[in-house]
């Protein structure tokens, strides 16, 4: 059994065969050509670090559902943020931010925790496991498939060296409920050689690596809106892989991710 390391909060701010067989084939089927957005996405969100020993089983984890389809018809969208905690003992994972970190702790504070830990999966925003954990994940992907979303699009996006534009779609939004609209770029994959730490002397890979999270908008009814965003020099720093945008809703009040949507860049 896979071990997971905790630390105390940072301050919160506001901002694969055998796994297959694991969670059975009526659970997961093999990613398929969808609809440009589907009304049925789950968030998976994985906290994690190249520094941490317990974190590589739970990277293989999220490549191997990444982009598939549940029984249910819910397709998992994986993103990977790399918290900054552990750069301080030996290696400093290149993928860390310290949004990554605050994301995580400010879920820490919502699910009541004493303190975040690593490798550590968010689902939905609506339940916290242990990254590693196939069987937890099953169940609560199951939950998840039940929950009431939202109709959430990206319409177009056009992307520059340094800037995004974004015409999305939010719509059968609960009236007077707030939510906030966040985009994400992620790198398809990425590899590092680690030379210290726990990991030393590891190759690892990822996927769905989180090089930008931003804040695009507030809402509390059907909106469409274009807005155009800077975006960090890590958001296209590898060039050496593909890249996607990934947009979802967040309520301000539950915690909640009520509609998720993504496309390449």
């Amino acid at each position: 059994m896979q071990r997971h390391r905790t630390v105390r909060f940072l301050p919160a701010l506001i901002a694969g065969a055998l796994f297959l067989a694991g969670l059975s084939s009526t659970m997961i089927a093999e990613a398929q050509a969808l609809p440009p957005a589907s009304p049925n996405a789950v968030l998976v969100e994985l906290f994690t670090s190249e520094g941490c020993s317990s974190c590589p089983p739970a990277d293989d984890l999220l490549r191997q559902i990444n982009g598939r389809e549940t029984g249910q018809r819910q397709l998992i969208v994986g993103i990977s943020e790399h918290v900054t905690y552990w750069n301080r003992l030996g290696w400093a994972d290149p993928y860390s931010s310290t949004v990554f970190t605050q994301r995580q702790s400010a879920y820490g504070t919502h699910f009541g925790l004493d303190s975040v830990y690593t490798p550590q999966m968010v689902i939905g925003g609506r339940e916290q496991i242990v990254g590693s954990d196939a069987a937890a994940l099953r169940s609560a992907l199951l939950v998840e498939s039940r929950a009431k979303q939202i109709e959430l699009r990206i319409v177009s996006d056009e992307v520059s060296a340094d800037s995004l534009t974004i015409h999305f779609s939010a719509q059968k939004t609960v009236s007077g409920q707030a939510l906030e609209i966040m985009a994400v770029v992620t790198d398809d994959t990425d590899r590092s050689n680690v030379l210290r730490g726990e990991n030393a002397g590891r190759a690892l890979q990822h996927v769905a690596v989180a090089r930008a999270l931003m804040h695009l908008a507030t809402i509390s009814a059907d909106s469409e809106q274009t807005l155009h965003i800077a975006l960090p020099a890590s958001a296209f720093a590898n060039k050496a892989t593909g890249h996607h945008l990934i947009l979802f809703a967040q309520s301000s009040r539950t915690g909640y991710v009520v509609g998720v949507d993504t496309k390449p860049l």
